[in-house]
């Protein structure tokens, strides 16, 4: 009744890299097939490479991931740089949904005990992305702490990832058990004695390498059989995804996005040659006569201020609505008096109050940590007004 599958099986990868500020994760990461980021820090503006907007809420970034996910074929690598980043938003978020200041202020653990599990969700994305034959890419900050080995004397000083700094919190052991390749990324510094008795000391010269397996002084893993040492060159472990399954998969992305997706999202890149597209339907079409013709696709539906497919800008909003929320309302098309309707509609606020006089906690709590229900409020609202 079950088959039994021999030998290795090749997919995509999933890999962290972590290490001190400026060693170079970012270009590292850049090295790996075909990759688009999430810049969640904004830190990749002098890369020559293919990213979306920094995301500025957690819905925003869980949705990007879904987005790419849908671009296999003409992205190969998602990388979310950086992760302990990402982690603040998820921390939000968890925060804006049980209106609390911060995640220390549930008591006893149990803010991180939510966050650990809206963290979980978000690597089970992930886990869709590597399923649809794409890499994952994780970059982080790395920390110093000090550590005490169980039954030991005594105590000492080593990296680990920049998360979950409270005692309660399990994402940084998430994504060490999530991850196929753990690799730390750091300075290794070449020391010369200064005196005949060689016991005084100046650093003198060094490099830049890859611990590729756990250390008593790092973490670090591989599950390829990597030297326990590299120089820090992409070269030394692209053979790991040359031959993986992402070449096998079947190209979702053909000629161009779908157009919802186009709605949703746009990459910012260096200029990538896309294929011509295809006439529209209205264009190789003849126009025929209003009373003998059918109803459009789109007829009964609300239009926003700006027709998000027709104009680069998409709809104009006042720039003093917060960010979080902006951002969401500018990618789906959605207008400010759209968003007046639904709250009115539940009752929240009273019919044309001004998105700037909402209580800033119903903002972030409702509107952005609910978007999706937001949203569909919205589309289901356009379906009734007809043109």
């Amino acid at each position: 009744m079950f088959e039994i599958v021999s030998g290795r099986i090749e997919k995509a990868k999933k890999v962290v890299l972590y290490g001190p500020e400026g060693i170079g994760k970012s270009s590292l990461a850049g090295n790996f097939p075909n990759p688009v980021f999430i810049d969640t820090e904004g830190s990749t503006t002098e890369m020559e490479i293919d990213r979306l907007k920094r995301p500025t809420s957690w819905t925003m970034l869980l949705q990007q991931i879904d987005f790419v996910k849908g671009q296999v074929g003409r992205f190969k690598t998602l990388v979310i740089d950086t992760v302990d980043w990402a982690e603040m938003l998820c921390n939000q978020h968890v925060c804006s949904q049980h209106n609390v200041k911060g995640i220390e202020d549930f008591g006893y653990g149990k803010g991180y005990v939510y966050a650990t599990e809206e963290f979980g969700r978000f690597l089970n994305k992930l886990t869709e992305v590597i399923e649809a034959g794409m890499n994952v890419v994780l970059t982080a900050h790395s920390q110093i702490v000090k550590f005490e080995q169980p039954d030991e004397m005594g105590a000492y000083d080593r990296y680990q990832l920049k998360l979950g700094r409270g005692t309660g919190s399990r994402t940084a052991a998430l994504i060490k058990e999530w991850a196929d390749m753990v690799l730390f990324l750091n300075y290794k510094t070449y020391s010369v004695a200064t005196d005949q008795s060689g016991k005084k000391f100046k650093a003198q010269g060094g490099e830049r390498v890859m611990y590729t397996t756990h250390h008593p002084a790092w973490d670090a893993k591989n599950r390829f059989g990597l030297p326990d040492e590299l120089p820090l060159d992409y070269s030394h472990i692209a053979h790991i995804f040359n031959t993986q399954a992402t070449e096998q998969v079947q190209e979702t992305w053909t000629s161009q996005p779908t157009p919802e997706q186009q709605e949703t999202f746009k990459v910012e890149a260096e200029p990538v040659q896309e294929p011509a597209q295809e006439p529209t339907q209205a264009e190789t079409e003849p126009v025929s006569n209003t009373d003998e013709s059918e109803p459009s696709g789109n007829t009964g539906q609300l239009q926003p201020s700006v027709n998000v497919e027709q104009s680069d800008e998409g709809v104009t909003l006042d720039p003093n609505i917060p960010e979080s929320l902006r951002d969401l309302m500018e990618q789906h098309g959605v207008s400010e008096e759209e968003i007046q309707i639904v709250v009115s509609e539940r009752g929240y606020y009273p019919i044309g109050t001004p998105i700037l006089n909402y209580d800033p906690d119903f903002i972030d709590g409702v509107l952005v940590a609910a978007w999706d229900q937001v949203h569909q409020m919205i589309k289901d609202f356009r379906d009734k007004i007809p043109f």
